[in-house]
C-alpha cells in the first residue's frame, strides 16, 4: 500500500501520545526548556520504517522545532547508524522519546522481518503478502511497513474482499454451499476461498472461485495442487499459507504458487532497538 494519509497517521500518533502524557504532560521533563538536539541511532541491522509517525510526533509536538533526517524509509541500517538529528526543547524531546522510538521499533521490525522473506523468494514471481494479523489500531501502519519492506498487502479487512474460511464454510453447512452463496450475494466480486485438504480444493476447482488459500498444505503438496490446477482451472490462482518460515518459503514459491501469505510479517515481531540521546545545540 501507499502511505497512509496524513489524517490517519496522526491520528496513531495522536492515541499514543494521550496513552503516554495523559491529561498531565509530562510531570518529569517538562520543566526542561535548554534548546539542545536529541540523536536517534539504531542500534540493530535492519530496515528502516516509520519516518512519517515520528514527523507527525514532531509536529503535534512543537511548531518551531527542527527534525533532520539523515536517511528515510526503506534505508537498509548498520548498528550505530545515526538516523536523525532533532532539534528542539529538551522538555518537547523528553516527551517525544517513547512515542516516536515505539513507532520505529515496530513498524522498522516489521519491514524488517518482511526482507528476509522477500530475499529468500526474489528470483520467483510469487508475490509475498501479509495478513490481517496485525496489533489493534495499527493495521495501515503495519501493512505499509510490509510494502517498505518488499512484501505487499492481502486484503486491508473484511469489507474489500471475499475470503471464504473454515468458520464460514462451518456456518453454511459446507464448502459448496458457502461459495454458492457468495456466488450470489455477491455477484461478479472476486471469490478466494481456504481449503484444507485435496477433496476440498476439487471442490473450490469445480466452482471456478478466482483464488484458493491453500491452508498447511506441505511443500509436496502444494506441488501437486499446483498439478490439478492446470488440468482443472488453470485462470484460478494459488495462495500458500500457514506453517510457511524462512526455511520453507522457497520451496512453495517453487511449488508455483502465485501468492504466499505469512501471519509472522505483522504477529511475531522483533522490535528494532533504536535509542534516543540528548546533546547540546
Amino acid at each position: 500500500m501507499n502511505r497512509p494519509s496524513s489524517i490517519r497517521i496522526h491520528e496513531d500518533v495522536t492515541r499514543a501520545l494521550l496513552e503516554d502524557l495523559g491529561d498531565r504532560g509530562d510531570i518529569t521533563g517538562a520543566w526542561f526548556d535548554r534548546s539542545m538536539c536529541a540523536r536517534i541511532v539504531c542500534r540493530d541491522s535492519a530496515i528502516l520504517a516509520g519516518c512519517p509517525w515520528v514527523d507527525a510526533v514532531f509536529s503535534e509536538l512543537s511548531t518551531d522545532s527542527k527534525l533532520n533526517w539523515h536517511v528515510r524509509d526503506g534505508a537498509v541500517l548498520s548498528p550505530g547508524q545515526i538516523i536523525c538529528d532533532w532539534y528542539s526543547s529538551a522538555s518537547v524531546l523528553l516527551a517525544a522519546e517513547r512515542t516516536s522510538l515505539n513507532f520505529l521499533q515496530l513498524l522498522s521490525g516489521t519491514a524488517t522481518i518482511t526482507r528476509q522473506y522477500a530475499s529468500r523468494i526474489e528470483r520467483y514471481p510469487t508475490v509475498l503478502l501479509d495478513t490481517r494479523k496485525t496489533l489493534p489500531g495499527l493495521r495501515h501502519a503495519q501493512k505499509y511497513a510490509v510494502h517498505v519492506g518488499g512484501g505487499q498487502n492481502h486484503r486491508m479487512g473484511l469489507f474489500d474482499a471475499v475470503l471464504i474460511k473454515e468458520n464460514h464454510i462451518i456456518a453454511a453447512g459446507g464448502l459448496i454451499q458457502a461459495i454458492q452463496l457468495l456466488q450470489k450475494v455477491c455477484p461478479g466480486v472476486p471469490i478466494e476461498t481456504e481449503v484444507e485438504n485435496r477433496e476440498e480444493l476439487e471442490i473450490a476447482f469445480q466452482t471456478r472461485v478466482q483464488r484458493v488459500l491453500l491452508d498447511n498444505f506441505t511443500p509436496d503438496e502444494t506441488v501437486r495442487a499446483v498439478a490439478m490446477r492446470q488440468n482443472l482451472a488453470p485462470a484460478c490462482m494459488l495462495e500458500s499459507s500457514g506453517g510457511i518460515t524462512l526455511d520453507n518459503i522457497e520451496s512453495y514459491a517453487a511449488a508455483g504458487v502465485d501468492f504466499v501469505s505469512i501471519g509472522a510479517l505483522t504477529k511475531d515481531v522483533h522490535a528494532v532497538d533504536y535509542s534516543m540521546r540528548l546533546i547540546v545545540s
